[in-house]
């Protein structure tokens, strides 16, 4: 199996760890605030938002260009304001349609490179990485934690 293989299915995997994470919250439950101003309604915009911000980031590394211009993301809690505030009214439905279309977009744009991107620290690896597993894991693991302390 190829390092893309790799990154590949283990996002895949961790998408289906942040979907049974979530799975059978309602409406009311999504939106209780337990991580600081969020729940998880808000988790989901914030992941949604990165996924949709690295697509073309990783379309860029494809035509050999900076994912985005140096300092672009610097504050990230400003653009995870911008991306939660946006996001805000949208009820739980339509955000568990976007977070959806928005790991295929990511996936997409990740299988549409060479395996060149994906080796050892190759820009496109660590980013897909980083958008994908890991945030995903990361944010499971803390929706996880709050749903077995209820």
């Amino acid at each position: 199996m190829s390092d893309k293989e790799k990154v590949l299915s283990d996002c895949d995997e961790a998408y289906g760890e942040l979907r049974e994470a979530i799975a059978g919250l309602d409406e009311s439950r999504a939106r209780a605030v337990w991580l600081g101003t969020w729940g998880v309604k808000e988790i989901l915009i914030h992941i949604a938002a990165w996924d949709r911000e690295m697509a073309p980031a990783l379309d860029r590394i494809g035509r050999g260009q900076a994912p985005y211009p140096a300092g672009t993301y610097d504050d990230f809690d400003a653009w995870n304001a911008r991306f939660v505030e946006a996001g805000k009214d949208a009820p739980l439905h339509e955000i568990l349609v976007d977070l959806e279309a928005s790991h295929h977009g990511l996936v997409a744009a990740a299988k549409a490179l060479g395996d060149e991107h994906f080796g050892g620290e190759a820009a496109a690896g660590e980013l897909f990485q980083g958008t994908g597993a890991k945030h995903y894991r990361e944010h499971a693991d803390q929706i996880r934690d709050w749903r077995n302390g209820q």
